[in-house]
């Protein structure tokens, strides 16, 4: 599907001296976003199909979930058309949209009807199979809570007793554990809210539950393990401020702390996106894209948002322009990737509806055009200095670095990693298996993750297969100064003796990245650099132990420092979210028996990188302390044996005490 020639209106440098983006802008997007869906509209509205790929589950239920998650886009866009401040056009076109998907709900929902979506009143338990009708339910309470005046007042008597009876049915379903536990917890705190039926409903024990996952600084795991990501972002901070706003709990002492928190995600969610708007590529479904927006829209709506609307605006009108500037849903329907199609970086379970979640994002809409949000001008554009500006996030075990017009994430305590079981398949993600993600790189999927080079220290065997990282659980953050300790597993079992303790030490759009190997004697060791991509094979050179890659934006070194004996590269081609053709360099060495140090230099951004060591840092090792003096005078020694305490983390991981 082509949709016809999409023009937004001029760029306002007055409001917006940033972005040059406005409310119009955002809602024209939302429009544009929407027109595939309304020109594949089925009979009853409820079952519309877009190109794209259809998974094990039918296209039946792709089609339930893009009209759940379009819904999520569509319906800001009405509440928003609806205040009396919008313009005749923009109100037209709400009363319109609304009236669509109220038809979709009904056809979607009635259990006989011939739209019927499936599972909608028998659906099973996680364990026994498809479950994404509960995913909808949740996406369309949501909705429905943020248009309730155009979605659900006007519909009957009947009509309202048939959605409610679907969505009480999904409320009282077991879910996984993770952030689906608030799913039906959302269904319920919609019928709450509207004085439906909720008896036998327990759904603040999954809210409890996942407040139980709280780290600090804003961020909860994604379930009980260590995966940290943007579901914090368009799922758990936005249905959590949801709940307790439907079931009329804001005020108590559960709803107050987690506004708190709300606020503190908001806070630090910029350092997040670079200058140009480009958000960190990490962590899962990251097709939805602009849902990353969400929580911000929900600390504005709250009352929370610890930034000035201006500032909120421009921050969240950059992320938005990134996109549409690079093309997404302007031509083609909102489509599996990041910039383009790309499959080899989707989870399984999507298919052809599941980017719509995008639309989350765009929560802000609802806000009338009078609203602080839209009518305070833009901050100026700030100058990023030489030096990163660094952030660290200690209980996450993460440090991020603004530099050179990138952001990067130093990665020492996020994975999506269970402990290895010997002969099962690995459990790990790229989006989280590495030690570097950045704005403007993505780690390598498909035929690169399973030679798994990029961002990565691998121990590997005869046959050259390279180890995997097993759970992280030895992690410190300290400002520039982050690390971890890993044990190297190969075919879902740990390496016996082996473990691998790294600290990472940031300065400008530099990384220090040293280890410490034990029990390697077996083994050759590699360390890979980050993946370059674009619709061009990247640039390549290599002198020495040097290796610099460059694309027409992007600029990335290594340099190998202590321990690495030789160094080389890999090219691929499909195997990149952010381009066709992708490249990374890597260091290689042979293992020792003992406790061995080695450091190499890793560079990113726009400036080239240097091609020796002296140019940017000077190093000395002595045992397993590297002492590091940066050209600019910064200096610093750091003992990497003892600087992530470790011994404890060993206990029942590995075949033999390390010592």
């Amino acid at each position: 599907m082509s949709p016809s020639p999409f023009a937004l209106p001029a760029l306002d440098p007055v409001l917006s001296a940033r972005t040059g983006w406005t409310r119009e802008h955002w809602w024209r997007t939302a429009d544009r976003w929407l027109a595939p869906v309304l020109a594949a509209a089925s009979p009853g509205h409820a079952l519309p199909v877009l190109p794209g790929r259809v998974t094990r589950d039918g296209e039946r239920r792709e089609s339930m979930e893009l009209i759940g998650r379009s819904l999520l886009l569509a319906a800001p866009r009405i509440a928003g058309a609806h205040q009396s401040t919008s313009s005749a056009e923009e109100r037209a076109d709400g009363e319109r949209l609304a009236a669509w998907y109220r038809q979709a709900l009904i056809s979607g929902t009635s259990p006989d009807g011939p739209e019927a979506w499936p599972l909608g009143v028998s659906c099973r338990t996680p364990l026994q199979g498809v479950t994404n009708s509960i995913v909808e339910a949740a996406n369309i309470s949501y909705a429905l809570a943020t248009a309730t005046e155009q979605l659900w007042e006007p519909l009957s008597d009947s009509e309202k007793a048939q959605l409610a009876a679907w969505l009480r049915h999904h409320a009282s379903l077991e879910v996984w554990q993770n952030n689906w536990q608030l799913f039906p917890a959302l269904a319920e705190g919609f019928l709450r809210s509207v004085g439906e039926d909720v008896r036998g409903l327990h759904n603040s024990r999954n809210v409890a539950r996942v407040e139980g996952w709280y780290t600090n600084e804003g961020w909860y795991t994604d379930g009980p393990e260590h995966a940290y990501d943007y579901y914090n972002a368009w799922a758990i901070h936005p249905y959590l401020e949801a709940w307790y706003r439907l079931t009329g709990t804001t005020q108590s002492a559960e709803g107050q702390r987690h506004l708190g928190r709300l606020s503190e995600f908001v806070a630090g969610f910029g350092s997040f996106v670079a200058d140009d708007g480009s958000l960190l590529h990490f962590g899962r479904s990251l097709s939805y894209r602009t849902a990353a927006l969400a929580a911000l829209w929900s600390a504005e709506a709250a009352g929370v948002n610890p930034l000035g609307p201006g500032e909120s605006r421009a921050l969240a009108s950059a992320v938005l322009s990134r996109f549409i500037d690079r093309g997404v849903g302007v031509d083609e329907p909102l489509s599996l990737g990041w910039y383009q199609p790309h499959l080899g970086s989707c989870q399984s379970y999507s298919g052809f509806g599941s980017p719509f979640l995008a639309g989350i994002g765009f929560s802000g809409l609802a806000l009338p055009a009078d609203h602080p949000v839209w009518t305070k001008p833009e901050p100026s554009a700030e100058t990023t200095n030489a030096a990163a500006v660094i952030r660290s996030v200690p209980d996450l075990g993460w440090s991020l670095a603004r530099a050179d017009g990138v952001v990067r994430l130093i990665n020492h305590g996020s994975d999506h990693c269970w402990l290895p079981v010997e002969g099962g398949a690995d459990p790990d993600d790229p989006h989280y298996a590495k030690f570097a993600y950045s704005s403007h790189t993505a780690p390598g999927t498909g035929a690169a993750w399973r030679d798994n080079i990029d961002g990565h220290l691998a121990l590997l065997n005869a046959d050259g297969v390279a180890s995997r990282r097993a759970a992280l659980r030895g992690t410190r953050s300290e400002g520039a100064i982050s690390g971890s300790v890993q044990l190297p597993q190969l075919n879902g079992k740990t390496l016996p003796g082996s473990a691998v303790l790294t600290v990472s030490i940031l300065h400008a759009d530099h990384e220090l990245r040293c280890h410490l190997v034990y029990g390697a004697e077996h083994y050759s060791l590699r360390e890979g650099s980050f993946a370059l991509a674009a619709e061009q094979p990247p640039e390549l050179s290599i002198e020495g132990l040097a290796a610099r890659l460059e694309t027409a934006e992007l600029r990335s070194g290594l340099l190998g420092l202590h321990g690495w004996q030789s160094i080389s590269s890999a090219r691929y081609q499909g195997c990149n979210a952010l381009g066709e053709h992708s490249a990374v360099a890597f260091l290689q060495a042979t293992g020792s028996p003992g406790p061995t140090v080695y450091i190499a230099l890793h560079s990113l951004g726009r400036s080239a990188p240097p091609r020796q060591a002296a140019e940017v840092v000077r190093v000395e090792v002595a045992g397993s302390s590297v002492h590091w003096n940066w050209v600019d005078g910064e200096s610093g020694t750091v003992d990497i044996a003892s600087f992530v305490p470790w011994d404890g983390v060993l206990k029942g991981f590995s075949e033999r005490v390390i010592g």
